[in-house]
């Protein structure tokens, strides 16, 4: 017996999804998976650009908002755009935590907590970098 998994409701997975994303990039977009901490290919990131959504594209985070937070996982204490991103009530596991999506496609990100830089937001946005394609200023 396998796990069942909330389905999208925006974005079906197709042939053309599967052939531009990987089984883990599906995992945590589509299945809500979290990559494992300390091996996001934009943990360490230093360049100038956007951090825009791996399934469809939407813009989502500023390399200007990006900041380490020591947790193992791509921080940011704004989006980009208000309105990119939605938020939901997460209780699974036994946590009580807010997800992160994109508002476009409806793709599991990640989630936002509210222990970011004081000096700005007060929030970090902890995002997986599997959900993320990062495009150079």
């Amino acid at each position: 017996m396998g796990m069942t998994y909330p389905k999208m409701t925006k974005v079906k997975i197709n042939q053309d999804l599967l052939k531009k994303l990987s089984k883990e990039q599906i995992d945590v977009c589509f299945y809500k998976g979290t990559e494992a901490p300390f091996t996001g290919k934009y943990l360490d990131n230093k360049e100038k650009g956007m951090y825009h959504c791996a399934v469809c594209g939407n813009p989502l985070f500023s390399s200007d908002t990006k900041f380490e937070s020591g947790t193992g996982w791509p921080s940011f204490y704004d989006v980009v755009t208000k309105g990119n991103v939605k938020l939901l009530e997460d209780v699974g596991y036994g946590m009580h935590r807010t997800e992160v999506l994109c508002s476009n496609c409806e793709a599991h990100l990640g989630h936002v907590f509210n222990d970011g830089p004081i000096d700005k937001t007060g929030l970090r946005y902890c995002i997986n970098s599997l959900a993320l394609n990062f495009k150079k200023a």
